[in-house]
């Protein structure tokens, strides 16, 4: 999902695009982007621990320094992910960025041990509003919307 975001990302020229797992990633990079799409898995629900450590590590040191910037979030989850989409939600409220899409949450029906530890395939029309979101974040960035 975050590939096809990145790719839709991509396709706008002017735009550097950088995809940064939550365990790399650090505030100064938050610092020195315009825009971010947050993506994550939703475990037990609730946003990855991965990325709620990112969130707690970068969270007071980009306070009051990214206000204003815009925001998207994928989330894959296994039945809802409404409740982690609320988590980036409520974290990128305190940040005050914007969000200039819905939370695009690609619900898997994983419900198993097995279906849940097994790797996901992501539709092709999901993939496709994957990178459309790209797309869409990035052409606003381009265009100077957001």
């Amino acid at each position: 999902m975050v590939e096809a975001a990145v790719r839709g990302a991509a396709s706008e020229p002017t735009i550097r695009v950088r995809l940064l797992p939550a365990p790399d990633a650090q505030a100064a990079d938050l610092l020195n982007a315009d825009g971010y799409i947050f993506g994550t898995p939703e475990n037990l629900a609730a946003i990855a621990g991965l990325m709620k450590d990112f969130f707690d590590r970068t969270y007071y040191l980009a306070l009051d320094r990214i206000s204003g910037r815009p925001y998207a979030t994928l989330i894959c989850a296994g039945s809802d992910g409404h409740n982690a989409a609320r988590q980036v939600e409520r974290i990128a409220t305190g940040w005050r960025l914007k969000a200039v899409a819905d939370p695009l949450i690609v619900c898997t029906h994983a419900q198993t041990p097995e279906a849940i530890l097994a790797p996901k395939a992501i539709s092709p029309n999901d993939l496709k509003r994957c990178e459309e979101l790209g797309a869409a974040l990035a052409t606003g960035l381009s265009m100077g919307v957001f």
